[in-house]
């Protein structure tokens, strides 16, 4: 069958990588794709979000699998367009509708839905601007740290940890009435702060079973030390030593079984990816958030070590047939570094031309995000450049692997953080 990817990054990357390793794809298409995807499969110059435009390719192409990466087709709601559409209708597609898509869409909801369902989370009170002076009363009567959340998509920057009432006031302020993050810092989630260690679970349901994937821990913050501002992501590693049997079950018992029972009763349908990042508290899982996509650069560590054949999962996903399924885990562990454009995520330069890509050493994998191909050349076209994926046995292999492959990689102002992983190894 023919398979499109919807997407640009270096998550579409890694699933062309994955999808194009599968007997079941015959032709792969990714859109818009990047300067990687093009190695794999053919590009398409379109919008995702123009979603008469995905139709046409689908027809055109006669596509009998879309695979939509990002969120924000997702949350402004391809599936319910696809579901509406006679021609559309019968082509399996992986990601909820809009309403299953609020569970990222909107930080209010997914927290009511949480409350709902028993699902352990932190307490949080949601204010807008009409409100800002109980917000900030609020602070006053609340221990720092504490969390402000944009309640909208912000690219997975619209997180702010305070350290103490006057920044947490100020941020609330920026956020309500400077319009920080535009729309969707509309509604300000303000949440206590968990002290604990941060993993993220990646569940693939279709609606009534589930399977879990292999667990990741990120690293969000652009400076070394997890010091910075938030960014979408500047590294990955897999497995994440916190997450034992004894935590994994209590996962899945709190968390995983709450959650689809949840989307059940609450009568919304689900079939594709739910990305659950968790804090552990002295042993004791607690929801963060919902994806309602797998992550980036998440993806990039965790595919490599799935062993089945993707497309059949996907397949057996939109078919409503995955409790005949089962996750091969393959032995080892990956590390994966983002490489990124100097000044990201504030401003930062494009076009410039990238050295070092290849060939690629045995054990790691190159997986690009913002690349375009110019005059032949590839060239820096985003903030997250590349991602570069190391394998290998252990977690300190893994890295090393990955390491080799970044040093061996050059453009202007180039940035990476080099200790990704090592918290973990300590």
């Amino acid at each position: 069958m023919n398979i499109l990817i919807l997407g640009g990054g270096g998550r579409e990357h890694a699933f062309a990588w994955k999808l194009s390793q599968s007997p079941l794809c015959q032709q792969l298409y990714v859109a818009p794709g990047n300067a990687g995807t093009a190695q794999l499969a053919q590009n398409l110059p379109l919008d995702p979000e123009n979603f008469e435009a995905v139709k046409e390719a689908v027809l055109r192409h006669q596509i009998g699998l879309v695979v939509v990466g990002p969120e924000a087709p997702l949350v402004a709601g391809i599936r319910d367009f696809f579901e509406q559409d006679a021609q559309l209708r019968p082509i399996p597609l992986i990601g909820p509708g809009r309403l299953g898509a609020q569970l990222e869409g909107s930080k209010d909801f997914s927290k009511a839905f949480m409350l709902r369902h028993r699902i352990p989370t932190a307490a949080a009170r949601t204010f807008t601007k009409d409100y800002l002076q109980e917000g900030l009363a609020y602070l006053t009567d609340e221990p720092m740290p504490i969390v402000l959340k944009a309640d909208g998509l912000a690219a997975g920057k619209g997180v702010v940890i305070c350290q103490t009432e006057e920044e947490a006031r100020q941020v609330l302020q920026q956020m309500l009435v400077e319009d920080k993050f535009g729309k969707a810092g509309a509604k300000v989630l303000v949440e206590q702060f968990l002290d604990g260690t941060e993993l993220s679970v990646f569940v693939l349901t279709d609606g009534k079973d589930y399977l879990i994937l292999p667990e990741a821990k990120d690293y969000k913050r652009i400076g070394e030390g997890d010091t910075g501002p938030n960014t979408g992501g500047m590294g990955a590693v897999s497995p994440v030593s916190i997450a034992d049997k004894a935590f994994m079950d209590k996962v899945e018992e709190q968390v995983v079984k709450r959650t689809i029972a949840g989307l059940q009763q609450d009568g919304i349908p689900f079939q594709g990816f739910l990305f659950i990042g968790l804090m552990k508290v002295k042993g004791e899982p607690f929801v963060i958030e919902y994806n309602v996509r797998m992550g980036d650069p998440e993806t990039q560590a965790v595919l490599p070590r799935v062993g089945n054949d993707l497309a059949e999962l996907f397949l057996a996903t939109a078919q409503g047939r995955l409790g005949n399924q089962q996750i091969h885990t393959l032995p080892g562990a990956t590390a994966t570094v983002v490489m990124a454009a100097g000044g990201y995520p504030e401003g930062y330069e494009k076009g410039n031309p990238i050295s070092g890509l290849g060939p690629v050493q045995e054990g790691a994998l190159v997986f690009h995000a913002g690349t375009r191909e110019e005059e032949g050349q590839v060239v820096s076209n985003g903030g997250r450049v590349l991602a570069v994926t190391g394998q290998g046995p252990n977690l300190q292999q893994a890295l090393e692997r990955a390491y080799a492959q970044v040093n061996g990689i050059r453009w202007a102002n180039s940035y990476h953080r080099r200790d990704i992983g090592q918290d973990v190894l300590a």
